[in-house]
């Protein structure tokens, strides 16, 4: 049937009898491109979109009891008829005004403002978000594109329902959402691809605040010092940073502003393997892509997190980083640093040479210090995800060589921007290398997994990541910040050598088995700390 008899302003259209619903108790019509169910009920006639917001199924083929309530039998979802309110508890149902006029039945098929259907899909998506619905919120983001809202409107909402529910602040999830928005943006004009970034942002922080309470932070001010900003953080002293934040943008400071702060506060010790510096560059990606707005809630968890950040250079085995700090550049072996040279040495030895090394050019250092991560990626010893009895100290796995890769480029960025950094940042590479050479096999298998092609490889490889086959979130986003990461640091003009090591051991992450849970050794090394310890 179409629309074509009706005034262009008059939004009601004939849909048919009544006395043929009635005789027949439901039918379907379709109008102007709209499947309509129209349904003869005790509370009068009714109508609704015939696909079941679910998945799609007709609802004419539903089950209505006596008080109007319409369960679609493919998967039990109810409605309540009158409202379109959804009684299962995913999304609502589309009903449509009615009204009889003598024996004909007409509807209102007009659309809301676009104003209140942007509020309303912003309200079930977040219903969505809360219930951690990953098809829902496909489907509420499928719909703000539908209404020609830009979706990325999504995130910055996303960023504001999560950040005070992040009992330590920032998580992976942060981090990924901004590798997210870069291929977003690398896939303009592809909406397909652009929502299942988007998804994945936004379903990632969804899973890691599920049934997470509210956390506060301190609604103290305090005028913005960077000295006194990174003691408190030192100092672990969540209410003070958080003021001096505040301080800063109460006083009309931007990210740029603030970031040196930040990075020094990240470097201040060897920070959670990394992290914290990995989300320096992360927050201001966010920044960038989605505007200042986002920044203060970004900032205030990612001080959080620094806060209860752990501090592995007060550890043994990481001892000797603070002593290497402080002698940096007091000694020189005149050698010009190579990857090769750190090859197999542990944490100490290795930071005893990048001393010796100090005097060397920066980029040269970091160029060895990628390498020789790269290089023990390409080594790892895949026999160590299977080993069960091992002290929990050896609880290492493939994830955790890949931050050599994502923490090198976090550190060419920050020193490059604050070049009084680089001595920490390449102290703490030296302690990536040294620890991860003992997980290693003597040979890294360079022609093995070599890569011919590098803008080829990277391009099969992030069209990979759009349809990833992982079930874990942690998962996901490590080969998407690794990947990223490499090519960052591919297309950084490094030594061709160099380049080769991070293609090869790129791709052999992404092509080795990689085992997640560790049952039998988790239980073995439980049985063994409470036999000895009560």
């Amino acid at each position: 049937m179409s629309a074509t008899a009706q005034s262009l302003n008059d939004p009601w259209i004939k849909a048919g009898s009544l006395r043929s619903l009635k005789r027949k108790g439901r039918i379907v019509r379709r109008i102007d491109g709209k499947q309509i169910a129209l349904f003869d009920t005790a509370h009068g006639v009714l109508a609704c979109n015939n696909r079941c917001p679910h998945e799609g199924y007709p609802l004419r083929e539903g089950s209505l009891d006596d008080r109007c309530v319409l369960t679609c039998n493919w998967h039990n979802w109810k409605f309540d008829l009158t409202t379109g309110g959804n009684l299962y508890g995913g999304d609502r149902l589309r009903v449509y005004p009615v009204e009889l006029r003598g024996d004909e039945v007409w509807l209102n098929l007009a659309d809301p403002p676009v104003e209140a259907r942007q509020q309303e899909i912003m309200a079930n998506l977040r219903q969505a978000f809360d219930d951690n619905d990953y098809q829902r919120m496909a489907r509420e983001l499928g719909r703000l594109c539908l209404l020609g809202v830009n979706p990325v409107e999504a995130l910055v909402h996303a960023i504001g329902w999560s950040y005070n529910r992040l009992e330590f602040g920032w998580t992976h999830a942060y981090g990924g959402a901004a590798d997210w928005l870069t291929l977003y943006h690398e896939h303009a004009g592809d909406e397909e691809s652009q929502l299942i970034c988007l998804l994945e942002a936004i379903a990632h922080i969804a899973d890691e605040v599920l049934r997470e309470k509210t956390y506060p932070y301190s609604d103290r001010i305090s005028d913005y010092d960077e000295d006194q900003f990174v003691e408190a953080i030192e100092r672990e002293d969540e209410c003070e940073a958080v003021a001096q934040l505040r301080g800063a943008f109460a006083g009309g400071l931007n990210f740029q502003q603030i970031e040196r702060g930040l990075t020094r506060a990240a470097l201040q010790h060897y920070n959670d393997f990394g992290h914290s510096l990995i989300y320096v560059t992360k927050a201001r990606r966010l920044i960038e892509h989605l505007g200042e707005g986002v920044a203060e809630p970004l900032l205030l968890s990612l001080a959080r997190s620094m806060v209860y950040a752990t501090r592995e250079d007060n550890i043994p085995k990481f001892r000797g980083y603070r002593d290497a700090l402080n002698a940096w550049r007091t000694r020189s072996n005149g050698v010009n640093p190579h990857m090769d040279m750190w090859r197999g040495l542990g944490i100490d030895k290795a930071l005893e040479l990048t001393v010796d090394c100090s005097a060397s050019a920066h980029d040269s250092l970091y160029a060895a210090m990628l390498g020789v991560n790269a290089a023990n990626m390409l080594a790892f010893s895949l026999r160590q995800q299977h080993k069960v009895r091992v002290p929990v100290s050896d609880n290492v796995g493939w994830l955790d060589f890949t931050h050599g890769i994502t923490f090198a480029s976090a550190v060419r960025e920050q020193c490059t921007r604050f070049p009084q950094m680089w001595p920490a940042g390449l102290l703490q590479l030296t302690c990536f290398c040294g620890r991860n050479a003992a997980f290693t096999e003597k040979r890294a298998d360079l022609d093995g997994w070599h890569v011919h092609d590098a803008d080829a490889f990277f391009a099969k490889t992030i069209e990979s990541l759009l349809d990833h086959n992982c079930d874990e979130f942690i998962v996901s986003v490590h080969l998407l910040k690794t990947v990223l990461a490499a090519r960052e640091e591919v297309w950084a003009d490094l030594p061709k050598e160099v380049s080769d090591y991070v293609l090869a051991a790129v791709n052999r992450f992404l092509n080795s088995p990689l085992k997640r849970k560790q049952a039998r050794r988790t239980v073995y090394q439980a049985m063994k700390f409470v036999a000895r310890d009560g």
